[in-house]
C-alpha cells in the first residue's frame, strides 16, 4: 500500500541535487535551488554533470551513491525520465524523492520550475506528503543460471525488438501456468507505470496507492488476450518458447538492459526496497491525470 505521512518541520538538512545536465534550461531552475537552500543554510550536494551547468555553485560534488549514502533529501530536476533513473539508487538507500519538473508529461515530477520558492520552501518546511512506490526485481535465467539482473519503477517489457514479428512465451504466475502467448510481447507494469508504456498499449490507468501490476499483451495474435491485474506480491514467470528465432530484448523503465534467448526465463517479482515520493501538500493524482492526460478537454487541432 502506499503510505502517507507528515513529517515534522526542519527535518531535512542535507539536500542533494541529481538529473540531467544536457540541458542549458536547468541551469536557472539548479542556481534557483541552490539560492534557495543557501538562504536556509542547508548543505548541498550536486551530482557532477550537473555542476557543470553552475560551475560557482556553493555545493559539494558527490555521486549518486555518495549522495544517496549523506542527503536526507534529494531533488530530481527533470523530466519522469529523470526520476525513474534517481528511484533506482535512491530506492536503496531510503532517500526520499522530490521532483522539479523540466520534461515533459511529469507524472512523478511535481513542482514546475516557477512554484520553486513556494512549493520547495512548504517541503524544507515540513508542509508535505510522503508516498510509496515499490520497484521491480528483474532476473533472466539460462540453463538454471542468472545471466543479467535489472530494476524497474515503471514496467518490464519483453518484447520481440522487431517491427511486425512475434515471440511465443509462456506466462506463469506464482508458479501456476497460466497461458501461451503468441503476441508482439508482454508489458508488465507496476501502478507508477499505468500511465505510461503501460496506458498506450491499452493498460488500465492504477491508482499509485494500489499493491498490484497489470500485464499487458502487445498486439497479441488471439483478440481475447486482454490485461490482467494481479496481486503485487507475485511473482512473474516468462518462459521463452525453444521454437522461436527472435532473442528478445528485456527492457526496464525504456531502457534495454538484457536480452534474452528462446528457452531462457524471465522472472519478474517485487523489490524489497520502496522508493519514498515526496508531494506538495495540495498534489492531486486525479488533478494530474486531468492536466497530463487533457482528461474532460476538448481535442487541439
Amino acid at each position: 500500500m502506499t503510505a502517507y505521512n507528515r513529517r515534522m518541520p526542519n527535518s531535512f538538512s542535507k539536500i542533494g541535487l541529481i538529473g540531467r545536465g544536457r540541458h542549458e534550461s536547468s541551469r536557472e531552475t539548479l542556481q534557483s535551488l541552490l539560492a534557495l537552500l543557501a538562504s536556509r543554510g542547508l548543505q548541498a550536494y550536486i551530482e557532477p554533470r550537473l555542476a557543470k551547468l553552475c560551475p560557482d555553485c556553493v555545493a559539494t560534488e558527490a555521486g549518486r551513491d555518495e549522495i544517496g549514502e549523506h542527503c536526507d533529501l534529494v531533488i530530481v530536476v527533470g523530466g519522469d525520465g529523470s526520476m525513474l533513473s534517481a528511484a533506482r539508487t535512491m530506492a536503496r538507500h531510503n532517500t526520499p524523492l522530490l521532483g522539479v519538473n523540466r520534461g515533459r508529461l511529469g507524472f512523478l515530477t511535481d513542482i514546475s520550475p516557477d512554484e520553486i520558492d513556494l512549493k520547495v520552501s512548504e517541503v524544507l518546511d515540513g508542509k508535505y506528503d510522503a508516498e510509496e512506490r515499490f520497484l521491480l526485481d528483474v532476473v533472466v535465467l539460462r540453463d538454471d543460471e542468472v545471466i543479467g539482473r535489472a530494476d524497474a519503477l515503471n514496467d518490464v517489457v519483453v518484447n520481440s525488438g522487431t517491427s511486425a514479428q512475434m515471440i511465443e512465451f509462456d506466462l506463469y504466475i506464482d508458479d501456476t501456468f497460466v497461458y501461451r502467448q503468441r503476441a508482439d510481447g508482454l508489458i508488465i507494469s507496476t501502478p507508477t507505470g499505468s500511465t505510461a508504456y503501460s496506458l498506450s498499449g491499452g493498460g488500465p490507468i492504477m491508482h499509485p496507492s494500489l499493491d498490484a501490476l497489470v500485464l499487458v499483451p502487445m498486439f497479441p495474435h488471439t483478440l481475447s488476450s486482454r490485461p490482467i491485474v494481479v496481486d503485487g506480491d507475485s511473482r512473474l514467470r516468462l518462459a521463452i518458447a525453444e521454437d522461436n528465432s527472435i532473442h528478445p530484448p528485456v527492457t526496464c523503465d525504456g531502457q534495454v538492459n538484457m536480452t534474452a534467448r528462446p528457452g531462457d526465463t524471465v522472472e519478474v517479482y517485487k523489490k524489497p526496497h520502496r522508493m519514498t515520493l515526496i508531494h506538495p501538500v495540495d498534489h492531486s493524482f486525479y488533478a494530474s491525470c486531468r492536466d497530463k492526460l487533457r482528461w474532460g478537454n476538448p481535442l487541439v487541432e
